[in-house]
């Protein structure tokens, strides 16, 4: 999926106040998709039986670790304003020894209050010894930010950076295009927590780069098993899904989001083509007879965003089908690529302006591809050479 391929997370600070104050945002969260929620650790139990969620704990030094919490933060002071101590105050060594006594197996989160650059510093040493580092800004400027993601960046570790607005949250989510892994957000507005998960929504997955192919054969098919995915998302015109018989060349299928004289638009469903044929669900492929309820799929427009939606529904019935054959360009040279699809005036491709119905659809027409890497073993690429044909 590329450089900006990691998902983007969304923390809400539900960690200080009474408990009516700290419900309040809970609950807007479990409503709103929050990834995260930071609490304190006497409150975890009670998060859970609100609702599913991951929950992370701020555990003091000196007590012990929580048995429900899903992330361990370490660093927070009681008063809210502290931070794992730098070197000046504790070794280095110190800290990573107290992190992984604390921690054992659950997921850590080291929490650092950025007062100057050794604090900057500290964010990125301590990093090899944690799952997230929470980096909050004291009359915050964005350039700390950008240094801590820039070396950062080709660490495993997540930086989740500490915001209060949802023009905070999206400066974050950008920075130095890459962006931070994640917003802690501070506010009792239940709409701005709901826009920042829109915003994360937006800019979670990043592009996929499409390709345009060239339409060498239209043809039509005997029946054969075609599979219909509804999904719990509404798309817009110019969405759709990347489904392809080759895997290194995946067709952007459109969804039934048009209106159409035959019959009313279904903005849920990709009409996919043959169970044969691949699906990109992420790095990886499958198979669309693979397909269940409740798998992830991507959501893909015309520009290459892409975003994630869960399938409600799969259906596979008989109909007739249509085979598109395609030229693209591919950095080893032309190549042929395919689909199979139903024939029928709804089912389109995306071409390079417009939707495109397959029963219209004629040679030198253009369509968008997606180039993957690599041939696939179980649906992930691989470095070998395999014919598909």
């Amino acid at each position: 999926m590329g450089e900006n391929a990691r998902m983007k997370e969304v923390w809400v600070k539900a960690d200080e106040g009474t408990w009516a104050a700290k419900k309040s945002r809970i609950t807007t969260s479990l409503e709103s998709g929050v990834d995260v929620l930071l609490v304190d650790e006497p409150d975890v139990s009670k998060v859970k039986e609100l609702g599913r969620i991951r929950v992370a704990a701020t555990v003091p030094e000196d007590s012990e670790v929580s048995e429900v919490a899903d992330i361990i933060v370490y660093g927070k002071g009681s008063e809210g304003d502290g931070t794992i101590p730098i070197p000046s105050e504790l070794s280095m060594s110190g800290v990573y020894n107290a992190l992984k006594q604390a921690y054992g197996t659950k997921q850590t989160a080291a929490y650092v209050v950025i007062r100057g650059k050794e604090y900057e510093r500290f964010a990125v040493d301590v990093s090899d010894h944690c799952n997230y580092v929470i980096v909050i800004g004291e009359d915050w400027k964005i350039i700390p930010l950008e240094n801590i993601i820039a070396e950062l960046q080709k660490k495993e570790t997540r930086v989740i950076a500490g915001v209060q607005s949802a023009e905070e949250a999206r400066t974050a989510l950008e920075t130095l295009e890459y962006g931070a892994d994640g917003v802690l957000l501070d506010t009792d507005d239940p709409s701005v927590i709901k826009k920042v998960v829109e915003i994360r929504d937006t800019c979670a997955m990043g592009k996929l780069p499409l390709s345009h192919a060239r339409v060498t054969k239209v043809k039509e098919l005997e029946m054969g098993d075609r599979v219909c995915v509804d999904t719990c998302t509404l798309m817009s015109p110019g969405e759709g899904m990347l489904i392809g018989s080759q895997s290194f060349a995946l067709f952007l299928v459109h969804s039934e989001s048009e209106e159409s004289p035959y019959v009313a638009a279904r903005p849920f469903r990709v009409n996919a083509g043959a169970v044969h044929a691949y699906i990109l669900v992420g790095d990886k492929t499958r198979y669309l007879s693979e397909l269940h309820s409740g798998d992830e799929v991507l959501i893909v427009n015309a520009d290459g965003a892409v975003r994630k939606s869960v399938v409600g529904r799969v259906k596979i019935e008989k109909r007739p089908l249509m085979l598109v054959e395609a030229e693209v360009d591919t950095p080893s040279g032309k190549r042929k690529c395919s689909t199979i699809l139903q024939n029928a005036e709804t089912i389109k491709l995306m071409g390079k302006d417009r939707p495109i119905s397959v029963v219209e659809l004629k040679e030198g027409d253009e369509v968008l591809v997606h180039l993957t890497e690599g041939a696939r073993h179980f649906g992930t690429a691989i470095e070998e050479m395999v014919i598909e044909r």
